[in-house]
C-alpha cells in the first residue's frame, strides 16, 4: 500500500498494548509532536479527506489475520463540534460512533465526566482514543474522573533514537504498517523474544556498554541540539526556517492553548517567560530570577510556569534526597521540553553553540535529559528521574531510578576529554547510595568507553541513540 512516509514512533507498542485492555487511551504531549498521526496509524486512510475538518468517516483495514476495528476521527479544534460538545456533553458522547478518536480533547473538558459514565455503562477495550495537548495529570479533577478507566501514553517530540533507527529499517515506516509492527512486537514479547530496540537505559541498568571506537560528533551534535524533535520543524530545509517555525509555534499554538486553560490579561508575557526560561534551562529553578525581567509578582510567575508545564513546554526535575543526608539541595532543576525551541528563542544556531560553551553546556544537558525521558516513554520497567546536588557543590545532572532501590547517575560534558575530577559528583552519589547505585556515567563527546573505577565509566554521547 502506498502512502505518506511517517517517522516510526517507538511508543507505538505501548499504545497497541493499552488498546487491548483499556476502554480509554489518552495520548498526550505538546502540540505538533505527532499525537494525531500516532492515533490514526493503522486506523485512518492514507490520504485523509480535507473537506470535513471535524468528523472523518471510519475506515476499514486489516492486520494480518485479525480484523482491525473501525475508528471515526473527530477533532475538537473544530469550533462547531467543540461548542456542541461543551453545550451537551452527555448527548455528544451518546451519539459517538462505536469506536472513535477524539482529538485535542482538552478543549472540551466537560466530556470527561460524560466519557466516565459511558464507559461505566459499557466497558469495551480500546473504545476511545483521546489526544490532548495539556497534561491532565496536573489537573486532578480531570484525571480523577477517569481513574481506573484511562491509560495514558505520553508522546514526546521525536527522540534521536527514532530519527536514527537502530534496527536497520531507516527512520520511517509507511502508514498502515506501523500498527502491524507494534502487534508483532507485542506477540514477540509475550513469546519471550527481546525487542530489537534495546537502548541506552537498558545498558545503564544492565550489563553496561561494550568498548568500541567511534567518531566524535562535533558540529553534528550542535546541529542535533538546535534542530530539536518536532516533526514539522525537522521537515524545514534550513536552520533559519526551523527557527522561524519554533518562534511561530510559541506565538500561535501556546497562545491559543493558554487561553483555554486560564484567563491571562497579557498572554505575550508567556512568550517572554519562555524566553527567560530558555536562558535558565538545566539550572536550579529560581523563581525570583524568572520574575525579575517580567515585572510581575513571584506567585503570578509561579502560576505561569505551572501553565507552561501543563503544555509540556517546561519541566521541573525534582532533586534526589535522603532523610539521612541533611546537606543535599532540595531545589528542582528547570528544563525546557525541547532544545530546538530553546535554541530558537535564544537566537543561537549550531555555529553559535560552537563558540558559546556556557549555552552549549546548558542546552546539551537538557538535550540529553529529554532524550532519556523520550526513551523512557517506551522502555520497561518505568524510570523515574531526579538530579543530585549537595551544599558543597558536588552534583550529578541526572539520577535515574528503576524499581524501589536501583539507581544510575549521569553527568553530561560537552568536551572531548574526561578526567577523574568529572566524576566527583558521581562518587558523592555512590557514597550516598552504596550498592544501590548500579552505574555512574559521564557522557562526553569522545570516541570510546573509558573505565574510571568500579561501576564508573565515560561513555560517548552518540551511544545515547546508537546500539
Amino acid at each position: 500500500m502506498s502512502g505518506r512516509v511517517l517517522h516510526h514512533r517507538l511508543v507505538l507498542r505501548r499504545l497497541a498494548e493499552a488498546l487491548e485492555d483499556s476502554p480509554i487511551v489518552l495520548i498526550h504531549g505538546p502540540r505538533q509532536c505527532g499525537k494525531t498521526t500516532l492515533a490514526q496509524v493503522g486506523y485512518a486512510p492514507t490520504h485523509l479527506p480535507r473537506a470535513s475538518p471535524g468528523l472523518l468517516p471510519a475506515t476499514t483495514a486489516s492486520d494480518g489475520d485479525n480484523p482491525r476495528p473501525d475508528y471515526a476521527y473527530i477533532t475538537l479544534d473544530d469550533i462547531g463540534i467543540r461548542e456542541g460538545a461543551r453545550a451537551d456533553p452527555m448527548g455528544f458522547v451518546a451519539d459517538l460512533p462505536e469506536r472513535v478518536i477524539l482529538d485535542e480533547v482538552q478543549r472540551a473538558p466537560e466530556l470527561f465526566a460524560a466519557l466516565k459514565l459511558e464507559v461505566d455503562r459499557r466497558r469495551v477495550p480500546g473504545r476511545f482514543i483521546l489526544t490532548g495537548s495539556t497534561n491532565v495529570l496536573l489537573v486532578p479533577t480531570l484525571s480523577d474522573s477517569l481513574a481506573g478507566r484511562l491509560e495514558i501514553v505520553r508522546l514526546h517530540p521525536l527522540a534521536q533514537a527514532e530519527l536514527a533507527r537502530p534496527d536497520g529499517r531507516g527512520p520511517s515506516l509507511r502508514m498502515g504498517r506501523s500498527f502491524a509492527d507494534a502487534k508483532l512486537l507485542r506477540r514477540e514479547r509475550l513469546a519471550g523474544i527481546e525487542p530489537a530496540t534495546r537502548g541506552f537505559l537498558d545498558a545503564m541498568f544492565g550489563a553496561g556498554f561494550e568498548t568500541r571506537q567511534g567518531a566524535r560528533l562535533g558540529r553534528e551534535l550542535h546541529q542535533r541540539i538546535v534542530s530539536g524533535g518536532f516533526p514539522a520543524a525537522l521537515a524545514r530545509p534550513t536552520e533559519s526556517r526551523r527557527g522561524n517555525w519554533y518562534r511561530n509555534y510559541v506565538e500561535t499554538q501556546v497562545g491559543r492553548d493558554i487561553r483555554d486553560l486560564a484567563r491571562i490579561r497579557a498572554p505575550e508575557v508567556l512568550s517572554r517567560l519562555l524566553n527567560a526560561a530558555s536562558a535558565q534551562t538545566a539550572t536550579l529553578y529560581n523563581l525570583s530570577n524568572l520574575a525579575s525581567p517580567l515585572e510581575l509578582s513571584r506567585p503570578t510567575v509561579g502560576d505561569y510556569v505551572a501553565l507552561l508545564e501543563r503544555l509540556f513546554l517546561l519541566e521541573r526535575l525534582p532533586p534526589w534526597h535522603s532523610n539521612r543526608l541533611s546537606r543535599l539541595v532540595k531545589t528542582p532543576k528547570l528544563h525546557l521540553g525541547d532544545t530546538g525551541l530553546g535554541a530558537a528563542l535564544l537566537g543561537v544556531d549550531a555555529a553559535a553553540l560552537a563558540t558559546d560553551r556556557a549555552v552549549l553546556g546548558q542546552l546539551l544537558e537538557t538535550f540529553v535529559y529529554q532524550e532519556l525521558r523520550r526513551q523512557a516513554s517506551w522502555s520497561e520497567p518505568p524510570t523515574a528521574f531526579f538530579h543530585f546536588r549537595d551544599r558543597d557543590g558536588a552534583e550529578v545532572d541526572i539520577v535515574m531510578q528503576r524499581g524501589p532501590g536501583t539507581f544510575a547517575g549521569l553527568e553530561v560534558k560537552a568536551s572531548a576529554t574526561v578526567t577523574r575530577d568529572d566524576f566527583r559528583g558521581l562518587r558523592k552519589l555512590a557514597d550516598a547510595l552504596g550498592e544501590r547505585l548500579h552505574a555512574g556515567v559521564v557522557l562526553y563527546d569522545g570516541e570510546t568507553v573509558v573505565p574510571f573505577g568500579e561501576r564508573l565509566r565515560a561513555v560517548p554521547i552518540r551511544r545515547l541513540w546508537e546500539p
